[in-house]
Formats: C-alpha cells, structure tokens, sequence
C-alpha cells in the first residue's frame, strides 16, 4: 500500500478517536481519560514493535543502536503528543467533536508552513491553496 493509502487509514483512526473519546470523557477527568488511552497507545505500540520488529538483531540490538539524536528527537515527540493530547481532551470534554475536531486538523497547515520553514520543505501554489482551504474550513465550521 503506498503512503496515500496508510495517510486516509491515518485519517478514518483519528476520526474513530476523536468519537470513541468524545465518549469515554464524558464523565471523568479529561487528564484520567488521557491517560488511560495513553497507556493502551503504550501497550499496543510495543506489542506491534514486539511482532513486527526487524529480523536479525532484535529489537534490543536496534534499541542499542539508536544514535542520541534520534532519541532526542522521538522524545521530544512524544512529549508534543503528550501535550497535544492532554489539550484534545479537554476541549473534547469542553466542547463539541464537531468542533473540537476541525481546530485540531489546523495541525496540518501548521506543519506546512513549519516543514517549509525548518525542513526546507517545498510548497507550490497547489499545497498553499490547500492549507489555505483547510485553514478556513476549520474556521466556518467553529464559527457556524
């Protein structure tokens, strides 16, 4: 499958997220909600690094040889998606998914416009039009 494919599987997960936590915050904290999907992100995530990891060295081995870089970086990640998602359930415990969910897709032309500034990242007319759109559809659908 190319990467087409696994962006739109991507995008109907985080639309299933966005409803099966609507959900379940309904009634609990949003950090405790949080926290709880946090730790099945957790378990799932070295289960399939467990399954399908590389063959050969191991998954321990690829451990050792991550360089400090990469782990700075995949941490730093990790705390932005921490931060990020302790944000998404407070507003989803706040406000509607309806609207919760299209302010945060604004992450998309935020990434654009980062990618093109600390990436080196190119954007044509085509790609700009497009965060431009996104942009103002999150908008109209906050405001409407």
């Amino acid at each position: 499958m190319s990467w087409i494919g696994w962006a739109l599987l991507s995008a109907a997960f985080a639309a299933a997220t966005a409803l099966l936590a609507k959900v379940g915050v309904a009634h609990v904290d949003s950090n405790l909600a949080m926290a709880l999907r946090t730790s099945v992100v957790v378990l799932f995530a070295w289960g399939i690094a467990l399954a399908l990891g590389k063959p050969g060295s191991g998954l321990l081995g690829e451990i050792r040889s991550l360089d400090r870089r990469t782990v700075l970086f995949l941490t730093l990640s990790g705390l932005a998606t921490g931060l990020s998602w302790l944000c998404y359930f407070r507003a989803l415990q706040m406000g509607p998914a309806s609207r919760v969910a299209p302010l945060d897709k604004l992450s998309v032309p935020l990434v654009m416009v980062f990618a093109w500034l600390l990436l080196g990242e190119k954007l044509n007319p085509t790609a700009i039009a497009g965060g431009l759109l996104i942009t103002a559809g999150a908008v109209i659908m906050v405001l409407g």
